[in-house]
């Protein structure tokens, strides 16, 4: 990864247009070969950016200063006119082991597999950390009529995960020794705007009570 601080004027141009003004910021290009520019803020998202593939080449403006064009396959451009730098490395990673979940989350899907008739009767599974080319299912499993299910557990089910959900549904579905599969998204609380949008996308919401599947009582007050 290049790490880069400098003084730069950004502007995009393609399907849309945008521009950045003059200003200190830090720019990404990460061994992907994508490009990313950033504020001192906003940790969730860069002000602007050019996935891969893309590439990056250096030029000069006329007044002398230098420009970074990156260009992706649709000839689009981040147009990154440099003032000045004041830092510029690089640093090896390696190859990174990717997200752990937390404890609790961990915990709910050993349990789920453990009880997975808590989805419905009849239900089996075939295996934890079903691998996609994308990372793996929480729980594969079949319904009482043998239907292929893909289950991904949470402990905040939130609009993320629905879409994480999605795009193993459309990678799983390709396969015809799996198709049709269904999906299942599984969590301690999910938010209103997660369920429409996987009740949507034909993907049942299930609501796990954690002490229920550990086989211990809750010590919150419950009206039901």
């Amino acid at each position: 990864m290049r790490l880069v601080i400098a003084t730069c004027q950004v502007d995009y141009v393609g399907r849309l247009t945008a521009h950045l003004p003059m200003a200190k910021r830090l720019l990404l290009i990460k061994s992907d070969g994508s490009v990313s520019v950033h504020a001192d803020d906003r940790a969730y998202k860069p002000l602007n950016w050019m996935s891969p593939p893309c590439w990056l080449t250096e030029d000069t403006t006329d007044d002398g200063r230098t420009l970074w064009i990156v260009t992706n396959k649709a000839d689009e451009q981040l147009r990154i006119t440099i003032e000045e730098i004041e830092h510029d490395s690089s640093h090896e990673l390696g190859v990174d082991p990717g997200l752990v979940k937390d404890g609790v989350e961990a915990h709910l899907q050993e349990l789920l597999a453990e009880h997975v008739e808590t989805l419905g009767t009849g239900w089996s599974l075939v295996r934890r950390e079903y691998m996609t080319a994308i990372g793996p299912v929480d729980l594969m499993c079949r319904d009482s009529d043998g239907v292929s299910v893909a289950v991904e557990i949470k402990r905040r089910g939130e609009i993320d995960g629905v879409e994480q959900l999605t795009r193993y549904l459309e990678l799983l579905n390709r396969d015809p020794l799996l198709a049709p599969v269904q999906g299942v998204f599984a969590a301690q609380q999910i938010k209103p705007q997660a369920r429409t949008l996987a009740e949507d996308r034909g993907i049942r919401c299930v609501v796990l009570d954690y002490d229920a599947l550990r086989g211990t009582e809750s010590n919150e007050f419950r009206l039901f």
